[in-house]
């Protein structure tokens, strides 16, 4: 059988089952469009080794018989999980070097079940962007080319979102802090699943903002992403934030059946400069759903439009304390000193050289919003407006809404280098749908549900009460096979 790369992970778990192949061939086959992918600067830490390893051991797992679904399944993994003795560097120059001790709890979880890894993906430092060009290893590609310019896969789980989108990895793990998993998966036509907040345990994770981050599968479809996020959550006494609750059969609660559903399409979303393919993909989702017998209800989240001011205080300010850490004393990179320079000048040499300027910018932005004087005027009032956004979603959902319906991103895929870094307000402005979410601890999933004029996926955001992922996913579900996306990209690279 060839091509195997291009299997969705529920197909490749049925090819196993059935001794069509076997891990071994399915992680050959990765392997082998892996190496020809360079153009698309998706995987940065290739681990062929490990992978032909851990398809081994699922292989022998598979011919003794009651394998978990995900055994044998080639998965990429984003450079911000720590993998043990595999580089994590969070895409920064300030880890060069940084081999971690420990397996991050969502990386072990995935290897408890067979996973196999086939390396580590680019990303923006630190998970702070919307487009993957602020990785030390360069840009992410999209897979997606309509033109002659490089497009962006989206940020941060770019290189995620490529690596998938290409059929380089059956599916791969992506974080979402403000979007990054949902807007990446929008922009190449495939499916990015941000839990609630809690679900995943966030421990062994290089954290950016603690409140917001949330680790999340990036799938070809709704089913793939059901199977591999009830592997990826459960409770981690390890993670403080992470809850207890028990985990379902997400895959089991497919059943495509919405009738009786009530979906709520916010007025709020309906923001000035929202191009007319958009506004029309998101009509065309609510008609979708409403012929698979939802009821579809207008509603209104007030505060939504103070949603991205408070985001980009809280965000900076939780990453401004989390990335103090970085100092060069312990691991990773450290600036090489003049005679006479004392300790205060290796901490600021060393942050000067190891971090990028979006990664510089918030860490300023953060440590000003939480500085005596301004404390009270930026980050507790933004603390303030997100409970007020949190209780927005909780009226809505208290009558009776099962889940709201927005777009996931403003526009389709742009090229790189079009929004220039000298207005970073430009670049912020693509989380306007997602950051919501975030702030809410809501779990939340974008679908491809049709193509721009140009030919690029756009994608359809689905947002959900807290803990109801697997209602959420067969919604999501539902939407998927009345939309029936089925593009790829063209090969060129």
């Amino acid at each position: 059988m060839t091509d195997l790369n291009k299997l969705t992970l529920s197909a490749a778990r049925d090819g196993l089952r059935a001794k069509e192949f076997t891990s071994a061939d399915l992680t050959e086959a990765c392997l082998s469009v892996i190496e020809g992918s360079g153009a698309l600067n998706a995987f940065v830490h290739n681990t062929p080794e490990i992978a032909r390893a851990q398809a081994k051991a699922a292989d022998a797992r598979l011919a003794a018989g009651d394998a978990p679904a995900m055994c044998g399944l080639p998965i990429g993994i984003k450079d911000l999980f720590c993998t043990k003795g595999v580089a994590t560097q969070a895409a920064s120059r300030i880890l060069e070097g940084f081999t971690p001790e420990y397996e991050s709890t969502i990386t072990a979880k995935l290897f408890d079940a067979g996973s196999v890894m086939l390396g580590k993906l680019n990303m923006d430092e630190f998970a702070m962007g919307s487009s993957n060009e602020t990785s030390v290893y360069g840009d992410v590609v999209n897979p997606w080319k309509v033109d002659d310019r490089t497009l962006t896969p989206g940020g941060s789980s770019g290189g995620s979102a490529s690596a998938v989108a290409a059929d380089l990895c059956l599916a791969a793990t992506g974080t979402d802090t403000g979007g990054s998993i949902r807007q990446p998966a929008a922009f190449t036509g495939i499916v990015g699943i941000k839990p609630t907040y809690g679900r995943c345990s966030r421990w062994g994770t290089v954290a950016f903002a603690s409140s917001l981050d949330q680790a999340g599968p990036m799938t070809k479809s709704v089913r793939d992403a059901a199977m591999m996020l009830e592997v990826m959550c459960g409770h981690d006494a390890k993670d403080s934030t992470s809850a207890d609750l028990a985990v379902p059969n997400f895959e089991a609660m497919l059943t495509g059946d919405i009738k009786g559903k009530k979906i709520g399409i916010p007025k709020e979303y309906r923001i000035d400069g929202i191009s007319a393919e958009i506004a029309k993909l998101w009509d065309d989702g609510a008609a979708m759903l409403r012929d698979a017998g939802a009821e579809i209800v207008d509603i209104s989240l007030p505060h939504t439009k103070y949603a991205l001011p408070a985001y980009y205080v809280i965000a900076p300010a939780e990453a401004s304390s989390n990335l103090a850490r970085y100092d060069g004393v312990r691991y990773g990179h450290r600036a090489k000193l003049a005679a006479g320079d004392g300790i205060d000048d290796m901490y600021e040499k060393t942050r000067a050289e190891g971090f990028g300027h979006e990664v510089q910018r918030r860490v300023m932005v953060g440590t000003y919003v939480l500085s005596a004087g301004f404390y009270d005027a930026y980050y507790n009032r933004a603390r303030r407006v997100r409970t007020l956004i949190k209780q927005d979603f909780e009226n809505v959902f208290a009558q009776g809404v099962d889940a709201i319906l927005t777009p996931a991103t403003p526009s389709a895929a742009f090229g790189l280098g079009e929004m220039s870094e000298s207005d970073p307000i430009q670049m912020y402005l693509n989380d306007v749908f997602t950051v919501t979410v975030n702030l809410a601890g809501l779990p939340g999933i974008s679908v491809p549900a049709g193509l721009s004029s140009e030919g690029l996926p756009l994608g359809l955001q689905l947002i959900g009460k807290p803990w109801e992922e697997g209602d959420l996913l067969n919604i999501a579900h539902s939407l998927e096979d009345a939309a029936g996306f089925v593009s790829k990209p063209n090969k060129w690279w």
